[in-house]
């Protein structure tokens, strides 16, 4: 079985949903998948919402069971929360949070919402298209420019605190395109490893 390799989250959780996270991500990775966000809300008295997804961009609903069964006993035996929760595993949806440099790259020429932990050229929240991404950061073509700022700015993903995508006619356009391909081509992998189409 070939190993997966996981890229590594440029926004991560505090307090409570980042000893979750840290609970959980080892289970999610080795079952070849990514983490995506941990959030403790008091949605239905208390709602631990797990955001995962395969590094390909799929997440199906049986995808959310078979990691809701794996993480449920982790998190029994860890216990980090001292009261009932409700757990719910889901997919990142199409105006998802962009945590890792690959989210970028993927959904460039896309609007983004988010906020930085420093001031960038005077201010910490921006919205605006995505142009280009680096190593080290990504190009906005940003939609509100104030008197003697400039529409490109560069933001170093080092200082992204909170990021989304902003759902569009185009992202929803995009996304379903994504997902077509991505579901093409694990079932195509799905077939060459199962050889011949004989019963298991």
């Amino acid at each position: 079985m070939s190993e997966t390799v996981i890229e590594p989250r440029l926004i991560t959780e505090n307090g409570i949903d980042a000893r979750v996270a840290a609970i959980i991500e080892p289970t999610i990775n080795d079952m070849g998948y990514q983490l995506v966000r941990v959030k403790l809300s008091s949605q239905n008295g208390l709602t631990l919402q797990i955001m995962a997804e395969r590094p390909d961009g799929i997440m199906t609903v049986n995808d959310c069971e078979k990691l809701s069964t794996a993480i449920s006993p982790v998190l029994d035996v860890e216990d980090p929360i001292d009261k009932a929760y409700h757990l719910e595993v889901s997919s990142p949806g199409i105006d998802r949070p962009m945590v890792r440099k690959s989210d970028f790259t993927r959904w460039t020429g896309h609007i983004v919402k988010f906020e930085t932990s420093v001031m960038v050229e005077g201010r910490k929240r921006f919205r605006g298209t995505i142009k280009s991404v680096s190593e080290d950061a990504f190009v906005l073509d940003r939609e509100a420019v104030g008197k003697d700022e400039e529409p490109l700015v560069t933001i170093p993903f080092n200082t992204l605190a909170d990021a989304r995508l902003i759902l569009t006619d185009d992202l929803i356009r995009d996304a379903l395109k994504a997902d077509k391909a991505a579901r093409a081509a694990a079932n195509e992998n799905f077939e060459d490893e199962d050889g011949d189409d004989t019963d298991a």
